[in-house]
């Protein structure tokens, strides 16, 4: 069975600087597990490693998407897959690195996911645009509490794929995912995470910065390029915010980053087969290294 090593935990802990330090350690190639990461153009308010930052390490599955093109986590499934067979054909390491939960359980357990029905699909979309998000994540949360607690309440993409799937199936959508998880690969993943408050002060930090870059000038070229219509890049952290009020929107994408750090942590901290590392710490890369050599 492919070995897959896999770093995940949530934004600003330290992940993609790790990524970096065991590929080149282990012979290792990076493929990605950012949702967002995968839309063209969305560079800056994903934090998406530039080609220097990269120092030589080949990242995969990233740009792949137009920003008007909704997200499909079987596609992904197939794309990342590809990706890490290719890698450990060539006798590389395949590095799975990235805070998106599901993203990283459709690429490493077996499982799939239930189609679609345009008309039904529809329907709630259409109660989506006349009532918003809210009603609907208040229905969410009467018939699936856990995944609501995964979904942010203005994420009303997300939360329509749960509804369709509750009516398609009569289960749940957590339902759906395996309780005793079957797994496609040899996988060790490395957890990566901070004490709350250093994570906070990384937040607003990280934030400026993305001000700084000209986030919101990117923003204004990607909405000329079908942001707004977009159903889940439209409705991307920092992204979101800049359609919604250029006014407010640093602030309001502080507090929205932080509210998904809190459904980031709790995703993660139920997999018992994580290793948390301290992000923080000065020899976390050697930590990281030991864990993967010993296990």
């Amino acid at each position: 069975m492919t070995r897959v090593v896999a770093v995940v935990g949530p934004t600003a802990a330290g992940k993609s600087a790790l990524s970096i330090r065991l590929a080149h350690e282990l012979g290792g190639e990076v493929v990605n597990a950012d949702s967002m990461q995968l839309y063209k153009g969305m560079d800056i308010g994903t934090a998406k490693l530039t080609l220097t930052e990269r120092d030589g390490v080949p990242h995969h599955v990233l740009d792949i998407w137009d920003v008007t093109e909704p997200a499909s986590v079987a596609v992904y499934q197939e794309l990342a897959r590809a990706a890490i067979d290719d890698i450990a054909a060539r006798g590389r390491v395949p590095l799975l690195v990235g805070g998106s939960g599901l993203y990283v359980r459709a690429v490493l357990e077996d499982f799939d996911f239930p189609g679609t029905d345009p008309g039904l699909r529809a329907a709630l979309e259409q109660e989506l645009a006349e009532v918003g998000p809210q009603v609907l994540y208040a229905r969410l949360r009467s018939t699936d509490p856990e995944a609501a607690e995964r979904i942010l309440p203005g994420n009303g993409r997300r939360i329509v794929r749960a509804l369709e799937v509750n009516a398609l199936t009569g289960t749940t959508f957590t339902a759906r995912l395996p309780s005793q998880p079957r797994p496609v690969y040899d996988a060790l993943q490395v957890g990566v995470d901070v004490d709350t408050a250093v994570l906070d002060a990384r937040i607003e930090t990280r934030v400026d910065v993305m001000w700084a870059a000209g986030l919101v000038d990117e923003v204004r070229a990607l909405e000329a390029k079908g942001l707004r219509e977009g159903r889940t890049a439209g409705a991307a952290l920092g992204y979101k915010q800049v359609l919604d009020d250029e006014a407010t929107a640093r602030a309001e994408t502080v507090r929205a980053t932080r509210r998904f750090v809190r459904r980031q942590r709790s995703w993660f901290r139920r997999d018992d087969r994580i290793v948390w590392l301290d992000g923080g710490a000065d020899d976390i890369a050697a930590a990281a290294l030991g864990v993967v050599r010993q296990d």
